[in-house]
C-alpha cells in the first residue's frame, strides 16, 4: 500500500509535468487537475501508511528500549569522559568521542520518531531540544579537539553532559506520565 501510494505520487508528478510541457501557452486543465488530485490523494495515503507503520506496537516497544539504552550509554560515557577529560590529550579526544558515542547517538536518532507516538509531541520536543544541544556540544568538542583548542574541549564536555542529563530528566518524566 505504502509503496503503491509512493509510486502514484511519482507517476502523477511526471504526468503533470508532461501535461504542463505540451503547450507553452495553455494548459489542458481537464487532464491536469485529475492527475494532480490523484497525486495529492496518493501523498495523503502514503503519509497515513507511514504513520500507521510507525505506530506499530512491536516497533514502538523496540524503539523505546533502544532510546532508553542509548541515552543511558551516552550519559554513562559522558560522565566517565567528563571525569577524565584532563587526562585525555586534546588531539585524541575526537577519537574517544567516535569510539564512545557514535553508535549510541545514531541508534537514538534512528529511533527518535517513536517518541512522538509514545509520549506526545511536547515531550518529544522537550527531550530532543536537550538531546540536540548535547549532541552539538559533543560535535563542538570533536571540532575543538581537531583544531587543538584545549579550553573548548574541557568546557564543552561538561556542557554536553549537562544537556544529556536534562534530556534524561525529560525522558524519565515522559516515561512516568506515559508508561
Amino acid at each position: 500500500m505504502k509503496n503503491m501510494a509512493f509510486l502514484l505520487v511519482i507517476v502523477s508528478f511526471l504526468v503533470g509535468a508532461y501535461l504542463a510541457s505540451l503547450d507553452e501557452r495553455s494548459m489542458n486543465w481537464t487532464y491536469f487537475v485529475p492527475v494532480m488530485l490523484v497525486g495529492f490523494i496518493a501523498a495523503f495515503l502514503y503519509k497515513k501508511a507511514s504513520s500507521a507503520a510507525a505506530k506499530q506496537g512491536d516497533l514502538l516497544q523496540n524503539n523505546k528500549q533502544v532510546l532508553i539504552e542509548s541515552l543511558k550509554n551516552v550519559l554513562t560515557n559522558l560522565e566517565a569522559l567528563d571525569g577524565r577529560k584532563d587526562k585525555v590529550p586534546t588531539y585524541e579526544m575526537r577519537f574517544e568521542i567516535d569510539k564512545l558515542f557514535r553508535e549510541d547517538l545514531m541508534n537514538f536518532a534512528e529511533a527518535r520518531e517513536s517518541m512522538r507516538h509514545l509520549f506526545g509531541i511536547q515531550h518529544y520536543a522537550d527531550i530532543m531540544s536537550s538531546f540536540a544541544a548535547g549532541e552539538r556540544y559533543i560535535n563542538r568538542v570533536w571540532s575543538a579537539s581537531t583544531d587543538g583548542y584545549v579550553d573548548e574541549v574541557m568546557l564543552y564536555v561538561g556542557r554536553a553532559f549537562e544537556q544529556f542529563q536534562h534530556a534524561q530528566e525529560e525522558f524519565n518524566k515522559a516515561l512516568a506520565e506515559n508508561g
